[in-house]
């Protein structure tokens, strides 16, 4: 359509040709707000499906959770089935789990087991096994309830009968084992041929007994054959003890049964010692590790989830045995804490389980996408007039709102990310005690060893805190060098742009508030226990600033306001020679 053809309808004109917002709101004509309604609808829409994606960096949303747990056992079902096959012990640990994350079935397995005990089905060994009671063939009464199996092995009858019955085992792994007993070089037990040996004697015949009736699994008890022949050819015990100090601290706290099941799905003797030492750290969470390792038969991954993230991790766990097998079993494969819970669509959910790392791009995409769309309707709502200004000036304007905008959109990706300045990880269950409370000796200590001193390092929390503070001074300086370009590139005369310059003051100070700000907002932060308390993270930020702002008006402003005087005196020069 030809604009000369309706020179009096104007406005026809205008809806008829192809819509370009910048021109005509550089030509003085007013935006058409339908599109930049719908640019703006649009940017919001990115933002909410951005938030409601269930994918993050460094910790795992609830939601994901609920979705893997669907259709899997759930610690009830468990309880269910080991009543179901005469095994009492395992589901009154499974019991305890479903009522510490408040299983819905919990009472069903209360009714059972309350059925089960009425019709005398508990024994001394915590549920039904031929095998241990063809060893002790009168030492199998009815109880009302199971007991730990190392007080049983702790008298001088029981361990005769054991020790009568495995000498006939022509098991070269259960000799090995038994052949420990003579061993003397112990530093956390006293000898088992010596008084007070009882312990170690009883442990050693408990691991033989596991060992002869392949209750062990496999790679198991290969370590445990392993270490017990290599202790018997070196006459050192250390290894040795490590390995009869596990079995002594479960054995003390297990039945028969609830052992047995579990040493069937430890894959070897490091995830041995670890589930042990959780077993000592977090007594209150025995119930919910012991019952998530059998429903998950990943003991090692449990394990190892609860030593890096602590009582936090502890909690993380019975959320995920909440909802069911699955949900464990996908918490510790991916090793990252919860986060918040935030409401989301249930195929969202489906979705970020099958693809999280196309999830993850996607939502960093919609953020991308929605600070692109606020920066054009910024453009739009306040054009840019090019009088006065360059080409070049121009464009650094509209750099500097695409930098903000840019910046809105990561602070708003990085509000959704709870665990984005924490170090992932805590040493609550990571220490270890040895204390030589079964020996008969002292342990020998050097008073001239000092101890290993371990030097200094910085958590992830502070560095990314200066990092962070660091990239905001960076954005400053840049903002402020580009101010300057600008006023240096207008075709103003230099007395205007002397003032324009006088103007921007505070935009050249303002590294130094955003470095107050930064000091002020780590020093709450640390207060509230977000982040690390480090004095360092804090005052990095100032110092930033006062660096920042010493560079810029030294530096730049200085020489600016320089190259502006004398511009100023050599038009002054030429208006006076032109006026003589």
């Amino acid at each position: 359509m030809n604009r000369d053809e309706h020179p009096l309808d104007e406005n026809r004109w205008r809806a008829a040709r192809p819509v370009n917002l910048s021109q005509d709101a550089l030509a003085g004509v007013p935006p058409d707000f339908r599109w930049l309604t719908a640019f703006s609808i649009f940017s919001v829409l990115l933002l909410l499906l951005g938030t409601f994606l269930p994918a993050n960096w460094k910790s795992l949303h609830p939601a994901l959770l609920e979705r893997a747990g669907q259709g899997t056992p759930i610690a009830s079902r468990l309880g269910l089935a080991a009543v179901k096959a005469q095994k009492p012990g395992v589901a009154t640990l499974a019991l305890s789990a479903a009522n510490a994350v408040k299983d819905d079935d919990a009472a069903k397995l209360t009714a059972e087991l309350a059925a089960f005990d009425a019709g005398g089905g508990w024994t001394t060994w915590g549920g039904r096994d031929p095998f241990i009671e063809s060893v002790f063939k009168d030492k199998s009464p009815v109880r009302p309830v199971s007991e730990a199996i190392l007080p049983f092995l702790l008298g001088e009858t029981n361990r005769a009968v054991l020790r009568g019955h495995l000498a006939s085992s022509r098991s070269p792994g259960v000799q090995a084992i038994l052949q420990t007993r003579g061993l003397s070089s112990t530093t956390l037990f006293v000898p088992a041929g010596q008084p007070g040996g009882q312990p170690f004697e009883a442990t050693i015949l408990l691991t033989a007994l596991l060992y002869q009736g392949e209750r062990f699994s496999a790679l198991l008890a290969q370590d445990i054959r392993v270490t017990a022949e290599k202790a018997n050819e070196s006459r050192l015990a250390a290894e040795w003890e490590a390995v009869c100090m596990d079995m002594l601290t479960l054995s003390r706290r297990l039945d028969w049964t609830q052992l047995q099941e579990l040493l069937r799905v430890i894959p070897s003797a490091k995830a041995l010692r670890d589930f042990t030492q959780l077993a000592k750290a977090a007594p209150d969470n025995f119930s919910t590790l012991y019952t998530a390792s059998l429903l998950t038969k990943a003991p090692d991954k449990i394990a190892d989830y609860l030593l890096r993230f602590g009582k936090a991790g502890a909690d993380d766990l019975a959320r995920a045995l909440a909802h069911g097998e699955g949900a464990v079993r996908l918490l510790v494969e991916r090793s990252l804490p919860l986060g918040p819970a935030r409401a989301t669509p249930g195929f969202l959910a489906g979705w970020t389980l099958a693809a999280p790392r196309g999830m993850l791009a996607a939502k960093v995409i919609c953020f991308l996408l929605a600070g692109f769309g606020f920066f054009l309707v910024w453009r739009e709502l306040s054009p840019v007039q090019p009088g006065g200004r360059s080409s070049v000036g121009v464009r650094m304007v509209h750099g500097q709102r695409a930098v903000v905008a840019l910046g809105l959109a990561m602070m708003l990706l990085a509000a959704g990310e709870p665990f984005l300045l924490k170090p992932l990880g805590s040493p609550e269950f990571r220490l270890r005690l040895k204390l030589p409370v079964l020996t008969n000796s002292p342990v020998p200590t050097d008073k001239t060893e000092t101890a290993t001193k371990t030097k200094p390092r910085m958590d992830l929390s502070t560095i990314l805190s200066i990092v962070l503070f660091a990239a905001l001074q960076v954005a400053v300086y840049a903002i402020c060098i580009m101010k300057i370009r600008e006023i240096e590139m207008s075709t103003a005369s230099p007395q205007l742009k002397m003032r324009l310059m006088e103007n921007e003051e505070n935009l050249f100070d303002s590294g130094l508030y955003v470095g107050i700000a930064g000091t002020a907002t780590a020093l709450v932060l640390q207060v509230l226990q977000v982040i690390e308390a480090n004095l360092l993270a804090a005052y990095a930020s100032n110092l930033f600033g006062i660096v920042t702002v010493a560079l810029v008006k030294i530096h730049h402003v200085r020489a600016a306001k320089r190259r502006l005087i004398v511009e100023c005196q050599e038009e002054a020069d030429e208006r006076e020679t032109a006026t003589a």
